[in-house]
């Protein structure tokens, strides 16, 4: 039942979903609209119930093996000199929390799934028709096919979303900043560190872990009102970001440079996506499609690995019924996505509004007091107190034995490969 499912986009979210219902039984296709992977991107964190994902995934060893070696943060004035810093131990939310370069773990999820799943890279979904037994979807360039489930994991941009939904200011919440990242000159940071220059209402810098050759340059700025523009135009971005930054000082010169010749420049709004809903029918929306926490939350990762894992268990806990399906993954990830999506100081720390505010957080770094306010919001904060499902035999075992008629044959073999099924 339901076993034909596409996803769109071939990201965190998309590829852990495309991995779990392979695992299940289900026959996923990603589709994604770029060639290839895109293996850009900043640092993401893996944490809390994420960990859990990754080590029944396997992957978990390579991710530490991997995992970004960033000592902290480092303040520095106009002459590149510092004049605070911030160890990571400090703002780490403590644990088992691994840090890994997005790309990385985008590549260590497609060594994990290529085999198992249909990929379909240089396409993308251009219109969706539901009916009674499944959706029919047509695509930029490949020919129309028959799924019985879609599911958008295509960002917060989602064309899902958008065909299913409705447009997408309905859903997007705008924290007035912009931000961009991109590869950056090495040489231009400081080893193992993140480096930070302010001016009123802005922020440069460059993230430099020890473990990978080139380091990622970062733009963010405020803005009262967002901007009008197509988040597709990356040369229109990239004026944007030119005109925000003009004539500041420190190395801001050399680090444009380098961005605005790089091809996997990124630039979005600091948003968030809320929906009283991540389903309409046979569609589905999981990741930041759904429930974008934005940048300054650093949960993007944790929110996709989770969730993912949830909707493609809760899938197959329920032998494919959507209707089920979709109801229990969205009551047992709503209070983590409700959790993570409280943005904390982490704005006001980068990107300080005025002078004073700039001094201020450069003097709060310089003293213990940044630390002991870390220990205290890791102390405050919402802890996941209850485990994490175990969907592969627990709840799939039960509803096997009770309703084996319903369970199509390729799910029974992949769950209970020595089994015979007719004896279940």
């Amino acid at each position: 039942m339901n076993e034909r499912i596409l996803i769109s986009g071939a990201s965190i979210a998309g590829q852990t979903l495309a991995y779990w219902l392979a695992r299940h039984g289900f026959r996923p296709t990603l589709v994604e609209r770029a060639p290839r992977l895109r293996e850009g991107g900043n640092g993401v964190d893996v944490r809390g119930h994420a960990i859990d994902v990754a080590e029944r995934m396997g992957i978990m060893p390579q991710i530490r093996a991997m995992a970004a070696d960033v000592q902290g943060i480092s303040f520095v004035n106009a002459a590149n000199l510092s004049v605070a810093r911030i160890d990571a131990q400090a703002m780490q939310s403590g644990g088992d929390d691994v840090e890994i370069m997005r790309g990385d773990l985008v590549a260590l999820l497609y060594e994990a799934t290529k085999h198992d799943v249909e990929y379909v890279f240089g396409d993308s979904i251009r219109t969706l028709e539901q009916s009674g037994d499944g959706v029919t979807v047509s695509f930029e360039h490949g020919p129309d096919r028959r799924f019985d489930l879609v599911i958008g994991a295509d960002g917060m941009h989602s064309t899902v979303r958008r065909l299913a939904f409705g447009p997408e200011s309905r859903f997007i919440q705008y924290k007035g900043h912009y931000f961009a990242f991109s590869n950056a000159d090495s040489a231009l940071g400081e080893n193992r560190w993140v480096t930070m220059y302010n001016v009123p209402g802005k922020m440069a810098g460059i993230y430099r872990s020890g473990n990978h050759a080139r380091a990622k340059a970062y733009f963010i700025f405020r803005r009262p009102e967002p901007l009008t523009y197509d988040h597709r135009d990356v040369e229109q971005h990239k004026r944007l970001v030119s005109e925000a930054f003009a004539g500041e000082s420190w190395r801001v010169r050399e680090l444009l440079a380098g961005a605005l010749a790089d091809p996997e420049f990124y630039f979005d709004a600091l948003s968030q996506v809320r929906m009283p809903s991540w389903s309409s029918g046979r569609v589905a929306l999981v990741g930041d499609a759904a429930y974008c926490a934005s940048p300054a939350s650093g949960a993007g990762a944790e929110l996709a690995l989770v969730g993912a894992y949830r909707l493609a268990g809760e899938l197959a806990a329920a032998s494919g019924d959507h209707q089920v399906a979709f109801r229990r993954y969205e009551d047992g990830h709503r209070e983590l996505v409700d959790q993570k999506q409280k943005i904390g100081p982490n704005v006001r720390l980068m990107v300080p509004k005025t002078r004073t505010g700039r001094w201020a957080r450069d003097a709060m770094a310089r003293l213990p007091l940044m630390r002991a306010m870390a220990k205290v919001e890791r102390i405050m904060a919402p802890k996941n107190t209850e485990p994490l499902p175990d969907y592969a035999r627990d709840q799939v075992a039960d509803h096997l034995m009770r309703e084996p008629q319903l369970v199509p044959a390729n799910r029974a073999r992949a769950l209970f490969p020595r089994c015979d099924r007719a004896a279940l």
